[in-house]
């Protein structure tokens, strides 16, 4: 593209950004510098000679591969002075004919092997010598990487299976619905105490999914971790999935099966850090410090204990691309979820940082490195898969970060809006609900760049890790372990109950373009998450998910289970998250009472604790209403003090210049009610 044309390009996306977004003009310079950098880059590393998403293929060219009746290895490593294969067919010994050879002066390292070097099930490593020392290694493009039950040590392992796995929904295309996420981690699905796998997960797990209504699967923890601890957000081998969940057929057979069910799969992709281990993952790679991260402090995330990578180096920006591609093509996800995108894009990690002024989005604390590459990622993807998904969990709000690359944005299609989760945390710890504010709450619920699409949540995983409470234990305490039984009228619980639906429903009702929920909240699970490790004597009783609770029709698990089911099935029947205009028609906080319409429905919540309103009048436009949901009702747990199907007439009443149209309604404390305009 020429000066000229480049040059246009980027005025065009400034006007378009300037326009809907006035307080971006003072920083105009530096949001083109921003759109100048990402054309820079992009031509830096295509050279005009290919498309981003060829350029972003490392993963067909390193690591390991058997073409033409014989096995070619590749490795980068620019430090290293030798190299050698060493594993089970070299008695773990070095072998001059297992030697890779340097092939370039950007450090690019090669050997070819004989069909029958190797063989599938292999285990192997590398030994990289480099000035000074050496040490044991995984390939840095590994796709299957195991650790050996006794010993507790990662190799990786060739796998090369005499049949590939064979796609049975290959034309599968996700739904163009909005999507309602279910977040799940395949290891901790299972009521058994024990580590769940892949295959455990497809027959059990998706089946559940299916019938919560939930349209988007959003797999954690798949990228090879060494602790299974971190959540799976400490990777160590970014190409290779998980083996403590089974096989990669095992996984393809997950995705495929859920594709078969009209389900899209995206996956949690952890670009914002990587783990410190040297020997299972890249840090000191090839015996320095600075070969994918930043060299000195820069390069250590001390609060998360992690290395970062540094997004300014071509061949970082080569691994990281072609790893956006790899999981598209090899295990044909829909999408990603990117993790940590907060730490990834200030120099401060995010840390102690309110980020209340657009000064916080364009100072020299900003790394536009790693906003350049979340750009290039973005374009990759979309060039790969049009119809994927992208999302960015970014606490700090940065402007642009899901606006289309084409309107000068970073090309994510949907953010997470975070601070609603932490606006739940905040009231249901600190606050009695009679002192909710309902103005401020609102706002909470629908404080968002109209421009950029959001997903709302009222909890994630987040919300439920050890050091954190789920959302239903903060309201019931203890109290739920003990009367969460069908016809125990317990005080505590019945407050839980009523106020757990009343915030899911409203942060649904609220959303701007997508819902999430992480599994198990939806039906109150009890327990924390708390992974095995040291403190807690290697259990697994808190890293699993009590489905029974749900199941059993004599416990209130179950009304709450069926109360979200039903909500799911509300937004989608009629297309609730597709009307992006939500309208306020009433609120008052000493009452307690907040009502808005979306999607020609009418809903109103009254969040009282003690008082039910009676002959209630709101707003709304004239003709006849149909109550068509109530939480209040009795399969939700509820007293059942309204009429179902109940239907409602506007009545009218004379005011200065016309007359005012109202709804006169029954609003029980703790409820809420949605009306369909018939």
């Amino acid at each position: 593209m020429s000066v000229h044309r480049i040059q246009n390009e980027i005025n065009r996306k400034i006007s378009y950004l300037m326009e809907n977004d006035p307080y971006l003009r003072p920083y105009e310079q530096i949001v083109q510098r921003r759109l100048q950098r990402i054309m820079d880059t992009e031509d830096r590393l295509t050279q005009g000679t290919m498309s981003l998403a060829d350029f972003a293929s490392g993963h067909e060219y390193f690591g390991l591969h058997f073409n033409n009746h014989e096995w070619i290895f590749r490795e980068w490593a620019p430090n290293a002075t030798a190299i050698y294969i060493i594993g089970e067919m070299t008695g773990w010994q070095e072998n001059r004919s297992f030697s890779l050879e340097r092939i370039n002066d950007e450090g690019g390292w090669e050997t070819r092997l004989p069909n029958d070097a190797l063989k599938h099930g292999n285990l192997f490593r590398l030994r990289i010598h480099w000035p000074g020392g050496c040490g044991d290694r995984i390939p840095s493009y590994a796709k299957r990487v195991v650790q050996d039950p006794e010993t507790l040590i990662f190799n990786a392992q060739v796998w090369q299976p005499a049949i590939p796995y064979q796609w049975r929904h290959a034309d599968y295309r996700p739904p163009a619905d909005p999507p309602l996420i279910y977040e799940v981690h395949v290891g901790m699905a299972l009521e058994e105490e024990k580590i769940g796998s892949y295959r455990e997960f497809t027959r059990n797990i998706l089946p559940r999914i299916v019938d919560a209504g939930y349209n988007t699967i959003q797999l954690m923890a798949i990228q090879e971790h060494p602790y299974y601890g971190s959540f799976g957000y400490h990777v160590s081998n970014f190409f290779a999935a998980s083996s403590r969940f089974g096989t990669p057929e095992d996984l393809k057979a997950l995705i495929d099966t859920a594709h078969s069910q009209g389900l899209q799969v995206i996956m949690d992709l952890v670009h914002s850090h990587a783990v410190l281990n040297e020997v299972e993952g890249l840090s000191r790679f090839d015996g320095t410090h600075f070969q994918f991260f930043h060299e000195g402090e820069r390069g250590i995330h001390r609060a998360w204990d992690s290395r970062c990578f540094d997004y300014g180096k071509g061949q970082v920006l080569h691994f990281l691309l072609s790893n956006c591609r790899f999981w598209l093509d090899e295990y044909r996800v829909d999408g990603f979820r990117f993790d940590g995108i907060t730490s990834m894009l200030y120099l401060h990690h995010g840390l102690g940082t309110a980020f209340t002024s657009y000064d916080d989005y364009f100072d020299a604390n900003v790394d536009e490195d790693a906003l350049v590459y979340l750009a290039l990622a973005n374009k990759v993807i979309h060039e790969v898969k049009p119809v994927a998904v992208t999302i960015a969990e970014d606490v700090s709000g940065m402007p642009g970060l899901a606006l289309a690359l084409e309107e000068g944005g970073f090309g994510f299609d949907y953010r997470f809006a975070m601070g609603i989760p932490d606006q739940w945390i905040k009231l249901t710890k600190d606050t009695r609900d009679e002192d909710w504010p309902l103005g401020h709450l609102w706002h909470e619920l629908t404080n968002r760049r109209m421009e950029e699409k959001t997903i709302s949540y009222a909890e994630s995983h987040d919300q439920a890790l050890v050091g954190d409470q789920t959302l239903i234990f903060r309201l019931m305490g203890s109290a739920m372990y003990d009367h969460m039984r069908i016809g125990d009228d317990h005080l505590c619980v019945e407050r839980g109950m009523a106020l757990t639906k009343l915030i899911r429903l409203i942060t649904l009702a609220t959303a701007g373009n997508g819902y999430l929920n992480f599994m198990g909240n939806e039906f109150g699970h009890p327990d924390w998450i708390d992974f095995p490790r040291v403190g807690n004597n290697w259990s697994y009783r808190y890293a699993r998910r009590q489905w029974h609770l749900a199941d059993d029709p004599a416990l209130k698990y179950s009304r709450l289970n069926m109360f979200d089911r039903d909500m799911i099935r509300l937004a989608k029947k009629y297309g609730l998250l597709r009307d992006p205009v939500i309208r306020l028609k009433h609120e008052h906080n000493e009452d307690k009472v907040i009502a808005f319409e979306r999607a020609n429905l009418f809903f109103a919540f009254n969040y009282h604790p003690t008082h039910s309103h009676v002959d209630y009048h709101i707003e709304a436009e004239p003709g006849q209403y149909r109550m068509i949901f109530d939480t209040d009702s009795v399969p939700y747990g509820g007293h059942n003090r309204l009429p179902r199907n109940q239907n409602h007439f506007t009545l009218h009443e004379s005011i200065t210049g016309g007359k005012r149209n109202y709804l006169s309604l029954y609003l029980p404390a703790r409820t809420a009610i949605v009306l369909k305009k018939v």
